[in-house]
Parts: structure tokens; sequence; C-alpha cells
């Protein structure tokens, strides 16, 4: 019995052995030419979340008419800074203006002003209206018109602890063809504000991850210069960010396209509840768990 014992005990040490071997050969380490171009990519990941995303201090979304804006608590537009009394927003139909109360020092492209009309930024150039250490502009998404107001003051960007990742898997940086749209199709993408947008899409890229044929949806890019995409999966469900990560692609060549999951990353929605972003439809909720790119803590997160 004993030696029956024994021999099991050994048995079960070479199974758990083989099977640590199999597991370590199964992650990929990159060489050092890719950790240090994945370093470069995620420093400028960080930089444009302290640029554009971290320091973001409001939404407000404006009713027809007037909106009072400023510091003090009785205005609808509350800022986070600035004279108690600023002004007011008008907005009339798709058109918004604004108008700053007397004494109050607002510039517009660098030059004091007391009203302007306001571009909204998906005319590709916002009207950006500076006000201390405040920086304001009209979104557009859906129906809604709205201002959001940037400080570059934030204690956000002095905070961020900066993106975790999953450790880097060569094998989650895989090869796939891509499959050109005819033009016509399009997919309906969510976003956090319950809007649902139909959206032409380039085409989509079939490949194999782990032994499994699956399929992306390319949401928006060009082929020569690269592709997006919102994607989620089945760590959305505990590690990863809820409505979805962003990936980027390596450029289409002779039909095929490099997918790198170890480059996908939360979008600004995990670190501000004042964006406004896109989550994964149902083309790209894969089934399968990627344990590979940016992690998210819903202990500190914003949704």
């Amino acid at each position: 019995m004993f030696f029956a014992f024994g021999s099991s005990r050994n048995i079960l040490a070479w199974v758990m052995g083989a099977s640590l071997v199999t597991f370590a050969a199964a992650v990929q380490p990159p060489d050092a030419a890719y950790l240090k171009d994945f370093e470069k990519w995620k420093a400028e990941l960080v930089d444009d979340l302290k640029q554009h995303w971290l320091p973001l201090a409001g939404l407000f979304w404006l009713k027809p008419g007037e909106n009072a804006f400023g510091s003090a608590d009785d205005n609808p537009i509350v800022l986070p800074a600035g004279p108690a009394k600023a002004g007011r927003f008008i907005r009339n139909g798709d058109d918004v203006s604004v108008e700053f109360a007397p004494g109050v020092e607002a510039k517009i492209e660098g030059k004091i002003v007391n009203s302007a009309k306001l571009q909204a930024d998906i005319t590709g150039h916002p009207t950006v209206i500076e006000l201390g250490s405040l920086r304001m502009h009209v979104i557009k998404r859906g129906e809604r018109l709205g201002i959001r107001v940037k400080d570059l003051n934030s204690a956000a960007v002095q905070k961020y602890a900066g993106p975790v990742f999953f450790p880097l898997d060569m094998g989650y940086r895989v090869t796939g063809t891509f499959v050109p749209s005819d033009g016509k199709k399009t997919v309906d993408v969510p976003n956090v504000l319950g809007d649902t947008t139909p959206t032409p899409v380039p085409g989509e890229v079939r490949f194999t991850l782990n032994g499994r044929e699956l399929v992306l949806t390319a949401l928006s890019g060009e082929p020569s210069k690269g592709l997006s995409f919102v994607i989620s999966d089945l760590t959305s469900k505990s590690e990863t960010y809820p409505g979805g990560r962003f990936l980027d692609s390596d450029p289409v060549v002779n039909g095929k396209v490099v997918l790198d999951f170890n480059r996908a990353y939360n979008p600004p929605c995990a670190v501000t509840p004042y964006a406004t972003c896109p989550l994964a439809p149902k083309e790209n909720r894969l089934q399968v768990a990627i344990a590979a790119g940016e992690k998210y803590d819903r202990k500190h997160g914003t949704h």
C-alpha cells in the first residue's frame, strides 16, 4: 500500500510538473525591442489621459434657452472655479452662444471677448473658452448639446497612479485576415449615455486565438493606416473595463493585419465620469477570456 501511495504521489507530482511546464510554455514573453516599444506606447497613452481626460471637471447638458454658469451653487451650471456669476450659455436649436457677465475676463483664441457663437466638437474645430484655469467647449452627442469643462489645476492628474496591465504575452499578438466591407454595412454602437449610433464599418478581421476562430468588426480607421475596435470579452465581468476596451491595429498589408491584445486599453470613461465613451457592440463581444491588455479597478474606477 505504501508503495502504491508513493507511486501515486510521484505520478501526481509528475502531472503537476508537466502542467506547469505546459503553462509556462504557453506564455510567450516579449523581446527587448518589443518591450521598449510597448513602454513608449504606454507613455503616450498616459500623456493623452493627462492632457485630455484626467483634467475634465464637468459635463453639463444644455436645456433650450439660457443656462447660467459660474462657481456659485445656485447656477444651473456650477463650475469648480472662477467667478460666482460668470455668464450664460444660450441654446437655440443646434446653435450655442455664450455671453459673459460684466467684468468677467474670458478669452477665445487668446483674445478677451464679451460674447461669441460656439462651434461644437463635431465640427473638428470646437470653440475653446479660457476662463482662468478652466477650459470649456461644446460637445454634441445625438440630440444632446453640452458644455465640457476642463480644469488645468485638476488634482486628478497628480493623483493618477498609471494604468495596470496583464503580464505581456506574445501569444496574444496575432495576425488576422482583413475582409473589407462593401461600404454599406453598419453596426449599432451603444455608448454610456444610452444612445445607439449606426456606424459604417470598414470591414472585419478574422483570426485565431488560443485555438478559437474569432471575428472582430472594425468601427473606424483606414486599412492603409490601421483599424480601431471596441471589444469586450469574458474578463470584462471581473478584471477589465465592463463596457469594453479599445484596440488599434497596425495597417493592413496584403490582406493581413496584426492585432496585439497586449495593447487593448481602457476608454476615457475608466478615469472620468465626464467622457461619453462608446461601448462594445454585440458584434465585438467575444465569448473568450483575453487576459491581456489593460486591467480595471472596480473599487476605484468611475463606472
